[in-house]
């Protein structure tokens, strides 16, 4: 027992490196991580006091065992088994194809990272690209939901400029939790989106027991009250204006609710830029009519640096407004009251019609859909259609107040000059035919709001008093 032994250098070291490692993994780590973990709930706990809607449990429960509750859950168990029968192989095999679906769907939400760095990440360059307008149809309404009920912001889908636009201006009501496609899902970008919280989705995929998976993970973090947003559209729009709606996410959280017995308020929000960074990718794709996004990540690359060198020349101008639009919420409690059957298609429907109504008229797309209706104008023209359209909308004298029109309609107008979507000649803007395609892409983002029909005078008169109330 007391006898010296030898041994060589290297297997003394590698005795000492396990001893090392089982000490660190049994007595001193669990200490750290706990240490940790019990300042982080302080934190939260603090958070928590400032924001509208807190951060719910559930968001904050360890991937791990986020996973856990979803793959041991009894819906996913039978889909495991109807799967496993339906392609002749082992349970074993179908249970780890589920577990693959759910690593692949969960978040891993860090409270940390979104309140430290994503928000504030947002904000810088939401303000260094866009001049940001916000504005709500009934804020007094959104602060008077309660608290035991799920929130889900419902947006059209304009831009990947979405997700940090949102994320900058809800940053006061709650984390959001997002629904984000497959291209998020590149490696180094998919591990900052699962730390904000986002969960991905296969937009195309066919498989029973992948929509079971998700379905489960949505149906979980809606009866646990966390506040989600998403994109009806599915994508991007080629178009400019909106898509039809997907209804797979709705039917969700609609079927959750039904179990649960938990309410779920829908708030309608609509995004509109006067420039739209993907728009010449979106169009082309249009015009291949695919949604495939040939984007290079060189070309990105240098045209991010273009913008840094030009900042630092003193060169670089904003991309005009950003504007987003909250409206009036929609609880589906009191939807279903006026409805017996099923609530899914007419719920997408009238969410669709809301953002619709709600979509900010902003210089660049009213001054796009000026030209394609008339062909050419002077300045004094389109000043004067400024003037006449703008008290008329609700919510855009709030926007773009009257004493500013002149000047925002003559820098519209040059935008759209400049990326040769419209030539000047003469004293008279015209469209150039160069870009037909970028013109009707930003015309179409009010098309339907505009030509719904104007407001009579007295509403424009009242909207425009409330504006500068």
């Amino acid at each position: 027992m007391t006898e010296t032994i030898e041994m060589p250098l290297w297997l003394l070291l590698l005795i000492l490196g396990f001893a090392i490692v089982a000490a660190l993994d049994k007595v001193m780590l669990p200490s750290v991580r706990w240490f940790f973990r019990r300042r982080l709930e302080r934190a939260v706990a603090r958070l928590n006091q400032q924001l509208t809607r807190p951060i719910q449990p559930f968001k904050l429960m360890r991937r791990h065992d986020m996973m856990q509750r979803i793959i041991f859950d009894p819906e996913v168990g039978r889909a495991v088994q109807a799967h496993a029968h339906q392609h002749g192989i082992p349970e074993a095999v179908a249970s780890e194809t589920a577990r693959k679906y759910a690593r692949e769907i969960v978040p891993s939400f860090s409270a940390f990272a979104y309140f430290s760095f994503a928000i504030r990440a947002a904000r810088l360059i939401s303000n260094a690209l866009f001049r940001v307008r916000l504005s709500y149809a009934d804020a007094d309404a959104l602060r008077a939901i309660p608290e035991d009920t799920t929130v889900v912001f419902v947006m059209n889908h304009r831009s990947n400029m979405d997700y940090v636009l949102v994320t900058y201006l809800a940053a006061d009501q709650s984390a959001l939790s997002y629904a984000v496609g497959e291209w998020a899902r590149v490696w180094p970008l998919s591990r900052l989106i699962r730390a904000m919280g986002a969960y991905f989705i296969r937009r195309k995929s066919r498989s029973d027991l992948y929509r079971k998976v998700l379905s489960c993970y949505v149906r979980h973090a809606t009866e646990a009250g966390v506040t989600q947003a998403i994109f009806p559209e599915g994508g991007l729009s080629l178009t400019g204006g909106m898509g039809p709606p997907k209804l797979g996410l709705l039917k969700y959280m609609i079927d959750a609710a039904e179990e649960s017995g938990r309410d779920v308020v829908f708030v309608p929000v609509a995004i509109n830029y006067d420039r739209v960074l993907e728009d010449t990718i979106l169009t082309a794709a249009a015009s291949r009519n695919e949604r495939r996004f040939r984007a290079r990540i060189g070309v990105i690359f240098a045209w991010v640096l273009k913008q840094i060198w030009q900042r630092i020349l003193g060169r670089f101008r904003r991309f005009g407004f950003a504007a987003v639009s909250f409206g009036e919420p929609v609880s589906l409690g009191s939807f279903k009251a006026r409805s017996d059957r099923d609530l899914t298609i007419p719920l997408a429907r009238d969410l669709s019609r809301r953002i619709g109504s709600l979509v900010p008229v902003l210089p660049v797309p009213l001054a796009a859909w000026l030209m394609q209706k008339h062909g050419e104008m002077t300045l004094e023209d389109v000043v004067a259609e400024f003037r006449r359209i703008i008290p008329a909308l609700a919510g855009g004298p709030a926007i773009l107040p009257d004493e500013d029109i002149a000047t925002e309609a003559k820098d519209a107008l040059e935008q759209l000059v400049d990326r040769r979507m419209l030539k000047f000649d003469g004293g008279r803007y015209r469209v150039s035919g160069d870009r037909v395609d970028l013109l009707a892409y930003y015309a179409c983002s009010v098309a339907d709001r505009l030509e719904a029909g104007p407001l009579d005078s007295a509403t424009a008169e009242e909207n425009a008093a409330s504006a500068r109330s």
